[in-house]
């Protein structure tokens, strides 16, 4: 049996690579310019397969996530002694007071990323970033106690910042849940490990849900309308290490998809929203089945394989011929190539982000995962141990790009010549 599935893989990708790029949707490659802002004319909806702009042109995304600014993962960072961006956070405000770790975080997300990285986002030629935060970012605790700005409305400055600079680059923006409240899996990287309480069939896990659905809403209705926002992503690979099975009754059966996506249309009618499949086109239905309008099916790849590559991404547009697709975060690794990734997705008309733009982890230049990195490593914040002078100095401007960061070479090697 494996060796007839091999063979009519074998006989598809075949059939693939012979395709010329011609008979697939033309694109559009947006160049950034320095100064002015998308007009309603650059809003984005998705148009059978494409995603098209309210010309009617079709936009092809091809872009870069901001990982590691807004959400925190140990080996992306320049800190130590805890496991995850919950415990970092916790231990944080146990030893300083909720101001004092805040403060802290504001420092650090004041330094990694500035204006001088969306400048250089621009001039490399992307026309979008993804950009992953948590609820943490508004939310002081578990129990929904909001963050507030100056004025007493909840803060949502850093995504507004965000979202109107990158307007400026003519850089959309994909506004991602990496984090939701209660967390959508066991894994580190949506800010607790072990975590995956968003699905449990219990008072606190309804709460959960209600404190998503209150920070979707909000979220949405304050970006209604604004043409700089590509979509919304409502979860970030949820119950990503699970069998296909689990998946299918977490994230559909039990219906935490068509809840957020209610959600979302209820405030935001007229913006893309983009549904993860992960690892698995089997995860998510065909539209059709829930009514979903206006939606963008998104995989990530981390595999070693161009052949993998290519046939995971044929088998999950021929299992959604009708929908957009973006491969939401991706990086070559193993025998897997750029020229293989980037031809498969130009192939298959896939819009993508890399994951990611810049790292300050460690082994951050050897493991190959940024377009940004140090090979002088970076000071980790101790963040059981240091003061707090200490941790705010290794999270101040020596985090900035401009400030010992060097390129890896992927950019001008492996990523420049698939931009135009």
């Amino acid at each position: 049996m494996k060796k007839s599935l091999k063979g009519i893989w074998c006989i598809l990708l075949s059939v693939l690579l012979a395709m010329p790029l011609s008979v697939l949707p033309a694109t559009a490659h947006t160049k950034p310019a320095a100064t002015g802002g998308f007009t309603a004319d650059g809003f984005l909806v998705a148009k059978g397969h494409k995603i098209v702009n309210q010309k009617g042109e079709t936009v092809k995304l091809k872009g870069v996530n901001i990982g590691a600014w807004l959400i925190q993962e140990d080996w992306l960072c320049p800190y130590e002694e805890v496991s995850d961006n919950y415990e970092l956070l916790e231990t944080l405000i146990a030893r300083f007071g909720v101001e004092k770790a805040y403060e802290l975080i504001n420092t650090y997300e004041d330094n990694f990323i500035t204006a001088y990285d969306l400048d250089q986002i621009a001039a490399m030629g992307f026309n979008c970033v993804r950009v992953p935060f948590w609820y943490r970012n508004f939310y002081y605790d578990d129990n929904g106690s909001k963050i507030l700005d100056g004025n007493g409305g909840w803060d949502f400055s850093r995504l507004d910042w965000v979202v109107s600079e990158c307007s400026a680059r003519r850089l959309y923006v994909i506004l991602d849940m990496h984090g939701a409240p209660g967390f959508q899996s066991d894994a580190p990287h949506n800010g607790k490990k072990g975590g995956n309480g968003l699905y449990d069939k219990t008072e606190l896990g309804e709460r959960y849900r209600e404190l998503t659905d209150e920070l979707w809403t909000a979220i949405a209705a304050r970006f209604k309308g604004n043409p700089a926002v590509a979509m919304y992503d409502l979860l970030n690979e949820p119950c990503c290490d699970m069998p296909v099975t689990e998946i299918q009754r977490r994230i559909n059966n039990e219906g935490i998809y068509a809840r957020l996506y209610n959600t979302v249309r209820a405030a935001d009618p007229g913006h893309i929203i983009t549904l993860e499949c992960i690892w698995t086109p089997l995860a998510l239905p065909q539209v059709w089945v829930h009514g979903w309008k206006n939606v963008v099916y998104q995989v990530h790849f981390y595999n070693n394989s161009d052949f993998i590559f290519a046939a995971f991404l044929l088998l999950t547009r021929l299992i959604h011929p009708s929908v957009p697709m973006l491969m939401g975060e991706f990086f070559p690794h193993g025998s897997t190539t750029w020229n293989g990734c980037f031809n498969t997705m130009d192939k298959l008309g896939f819009s993508w982000m890399l994951w990611t733009y810049k790292g300050a982890g460690h082994l951050m230049w050897e493991s190959d995962w940024c377009l940004k990195g140090s090979k002088d490593g970076f000071e980790r914040a101790k963040i059981k141990t240091d003061s707090a002078e200490e941790i705010a100095r290794k999270w101040g401007e020596c985090l900035r790009t401009e400030n010992g960061y060097t390129d890896t070479g992927h950019y001008k090697n492996n990523v420049e010549a698939h931009l135009g």
